[in-house]
């Protein structure tokens, strides 16, 4: 069955989903099937037991770590533009990431500026990736399963 979770707990890794049928189920953190976290408004597909939800897997994600829809085309125009500051990296939720990037960035004008241009032709780069990939790989790859860099 198709459903959307409408809640997580983090503490006791439990929640609630709303099935196609109009039904509420709740699920262990066990039952999760997939390496990234549970979150509001994902779409999952799971199987029902009783008023359980059993074997419970990802189908696509409306929320990026801000809670938001994180567009591909805005993180693609954020890192070809002002990607050598590491916006692009905050906008996908990669924060660590983002201020290795800005830190380089601005520091690196005291070794003549080459590392500065090196982060800036990084960041074009991956805005260009970011464009050419299509929205669901997009968001499987970079708002789902974290990846940071390339």
């Amino acid at each position: 069955m198709k459903g959307k979770i409408l809640d997580y707990n983090i503490q006791n890794s439990s929640g609630v989903i709303s099935g196609e049928d109009g039904k509420r189920y709740a699920f262990s953190n066990s039952e999760w099937k997939n390496n990234v976290a549970p979150k509001s408004n994902q779409s999952v597909d799971f199987e029902v037991e009783g008023d359980t939800a059993k074997s419970i897997y990802l189908v696509s994600s409306s929320g990026a770590a801000s809670g938001g829809t994180s567009s591909k085309l805005i993180a693609g125009l954020l890192a070809i533009f002002i990607g050598c500051l590491g916006v692009h990296k905050f906008y996908i939720g990669c924060t660590t990431a983002g201020i290795v990037m800005l830190v380089v960035f601005l520091f690196g004008f005291i070794l003549l500026g080459l590392p500065s241009l090196i982060i800036a032709v990084i960041a074009f780069i991956e805005g260009l990736i970011y464009l050419f990939k299509s929205d669901d790989d997009f968001e499987q790859i970079y708002i789902n399963n974290k990846k940071c860099w390339f």
